[in-house]
């Protein structure tokens, strides 16, 4: 992770935050909340405008044009952690598949959600899981080291994957001012210029690449709880 101890980071208050959610022996939501609440608490300003900007992607239906239960998940070949390509093919065929869309190491919420696989994979019934960001490889690496995953998180140059299922959206003037502000130059994170970003998403694919179950939410603040995960992928074969 990014010091946030030279010079203070606006919201280091969310470090505190987010390792009492890990913590919590609650629904994942119900931990995402607390970083929510943690961040209306810090700037309630900076809380209304992701309310708004929240509102803005709900009204125009983000991610609702990404692939349905029932279809093909599209193909993808991308580098991972440690700069090694990774095809969808190569991960299935070993039965169930969990893709995770992250936004980046820098959102407390993704890191959330992110611990919450590791902790869930034994419960998964050996299926595989991959997590997906825009960011560059030391990012993903910081991430993976971070949370413990042994799963590959892959790097999604400039959005180009999330673009092609209608995941992706752009982070309007506004926003992206506000989130600079506070510490995340998500540009640079990305190594591009534009200030696009995955909506998290989460597919459940079955070993003939079908997806069987899927969480789209325009709302970061909100992931798929694990135990719909789990009963998705229980499903799933």
């Amino acid at each position: 992770m990014d010091d946030l101890s030279d010079p203070p980071h606006p919201f280091a208050a969310l470090e505190v935050a987010l390792e009492q959610a890990r913590k919590m022996d609650a629904p994942l939501n119900d931990r995402m909340a607390l970083i929510a609440d943690t961040v209306r608490a810090l700037s309630a300003e900076f809380a209304e405008a992701v309310d708004g900007f929240v509102g803005r992607l709900q009204a125009a239906g983000a991610g609702e044009g990404a692939p349905k239960v029932g279809e093909p998940m599209p193909p993808f070949l991308l580098p991972d952690e440690n700069g090694r390509l990774v095809s969808l093919d190569s991960l299935l065929g070993r039965g169930p598949l969990v893709i995770a869309f992250h936004r980046g190491h820098w959102c407390p919420y993704c890191r959330l959600n992110a611990f919450a696989l590791v902790e869930s994979q034994p419960r998964l019934g050996g299926a595989r899981i991959v997590a997906i960001t825009p960011e560059l490889q030391k990012h993903t690496l910081e991430l993976k080291a971070e949370t413990g995953a042994q799963f590959p998180i892959l790097s999604d140059m400039d959005n180009g994957y999330a673009l092609s299922l209608n995941l992706a959206v752009w982070v309007d003037d506004g926003m992206a001012a506000m989130i600079d502000a506070a510490g995340w130059n998500i540009p640079t994170y990305n190594g591009a210029d534009s200030w696009l970003l995955p909506v998290p998403a989460t597919f459940v694919v079955g070993s003939d690449g079908i997806i069987t179950g899927r969480d789209i939410d325009p709302d970061y603040r909100r992931r798929m709880d694990i135990e719909a995960l789990v009963e998705a992928v229980s499903r799933t074969r």
